[in-house]
């Protein structure tokens, strides 16, 4: 089966500035594309970006950074849950507007029994009020790259998942953090292959691009095609140099 590529923009091109990004990643074939935070622009704006270039929106990240002073996330401190509710209904408009399948929520810096419940009612929460369509993810990030962040083992995101127990929240594969936190990104996505919606890839030990590090991606290409995995997979690497020069991955 033909596996479907997406670019993410927050990472490839950053030489361009954000709108220029999009028309560059139409030249290198991607009809798909993520942006991790948004929000500083118009959603008109990339909504018009998008139509001119044929592409659609396939992921962004929330809660907005710039409602929070930067933060990368609180979805699991208990003393933000008011302020996680009202961002989140923001970035629920945003997703609408834009046609966004799925929004990846941020749990931030915390740790204990009280940051993992609150994770859980937030998440119960939230899936209620998702707009119809809109899909909630969870993705693991590694304490290389996220010192302290709270999701930081794809066990403890089958765990919240479990007890979340909402059709429409799921969990982020991202080879990268995968590979950096159990030392198999492969594995790992078979370990976990039921729970995935959606997938980014990325090279480890430095992000960089596919065939640049110690992630086995023949093998991984070659799983993610026996599980007939429908979704798209989005490159999210620092490209180190010319993004068009770090595409290689994408002859499979």
């Amino acid at each position: 089966m033909s596996l479907k590529f997406a670019a993410n923009l927050s990472h490839l091109w950053p030489e361009l500035p954000f709108l220029e990004r999009f028309v560059a990643a139409a030249a290198a074939g991607f009809e798909a594309v993520e942006v991790l935070f948004p929000y500083d622009i118009a959603a008109k704006e990339i909504q018009r970006a998008l139509i001119a270039n044929g592409q659609r929106l396939v992921l962004i990240n929330a809660p907005p950074p710039n409602y929070t002073g930067g933060a990368r996330g609180f979805a699991a401190q208990p003393e933000m849950v008011e302020r996680f509710q009202y961002d989140m209904k923001r970035v629920f408009r945003y997703a609408e507007v834009l046609k966004v399948p799925f929004v990846h929520v941020m749990t931030g810096v915390a740790e204990g029994d009280a940051a993992k419940q609150t994770l859980i009612d937030n998440l119960k929460w939230a899936s209620s009020e998702a707009p119809e369509g809109l899909t909630l993810t969870l993705e693991p990030l590694n304490a290389v790259a996220q010192p302290g962040y709270f999701l930081n083992d794809y066990a403890l995101a089958a765990e919240v998942l479990a007890a979340v127990d909402a059709p429409n929240v799921g969990l982020q594969y991202d080879s990268y953090h995968a590979q950096m936190i159990h030392g198999d990104a492969v594995a790992v996505f078979d370990k976990y292959l039921p729970l995935i919606r959606h997938i980014q890839i990325g090279d480890s030990p430095d992000r960089g691009a596919p065939g640049t590090g110690d992630v086995d991606f023949d093998g991984l290409f070659e799983r993610i095609r026996a599980a007939e995995y429908a979704g798209w997979i989005s490159g999210e690497y620092s490209p180190n140099g010319p993004s068009e020069e770090s595409l290689g991955w994408m002859v499979r």
